[in-house]
């Protein structure tokens, strides 16, 4: 499968995205455990059925020591004893977040609340700016149909 679309061969596209992808690097630094980043980062990629981000996301958290039972049961991280509260918490508000057409309301106060209850304010924009980069990602990969598979961790940084 080829991309509809090579963004850096483009020059308003990849100075755009140049930009664009230094918030992403910005992300990775913030307070939010990486291992939640990279847990919430895999789910809102499923839920887009982003191929790209996905393939990404599974080998930066395998790589970073990510065990395969728990990335092999995030789609179904509700019924999974693997998981703690505060990525739980994280989870689903990356759900609802991701979800705001099919929930209309967006995030309910009962999984702001739940979040807020493991995360302080700073973790949580951080998580909250997560969840929109991803979301924006999936749909930047999704319109181009950038392929999955040949990606290796540590491609990007």
């Amino acid at each position: 499968m080829d991309a509809r679309l090579n963004y850096f061969a483009s020059p308003a596209a990849g100075k755009a995205l140049k930009y664009f992808m230094s918030a992403g690097r910005e992300l990775k630094e913030s307070p939010l455990p990486p291992t939640t980043q990279e847990l919430v980062a895999l789910r809102v990629s499923q839920i887009n059925g982003c191929a790209a981000c996905i393939d990404m996301h599974t080998k930066e958290a395998a790589a970073a020591g990510e065990t395969s039972v728990r990335l092999n049961l995030i789609a179904a991280w509700r019924e999974a004893t693997v998981f703690t509260e505060p990525e739980r918490a994280a989870l689903a508000l990356a759900e609802q977040g991701t979800r705001v057409a099919d929930a209309a309301t967006g995030v309910s106060d009962e999984v702001w609340a739940y979040a807020a209850l493991h995360y302080d304010e700073e973790q949580l924009a951080s998580l909250v700016l997560l969840v929109s980069f991803m979301n924006s990602v999936n749909r930047l990969n999704i319109i181009t149909r950038q392929p999955a598979g040949d990606y290796k961790a540590g491609q990007f940084h």
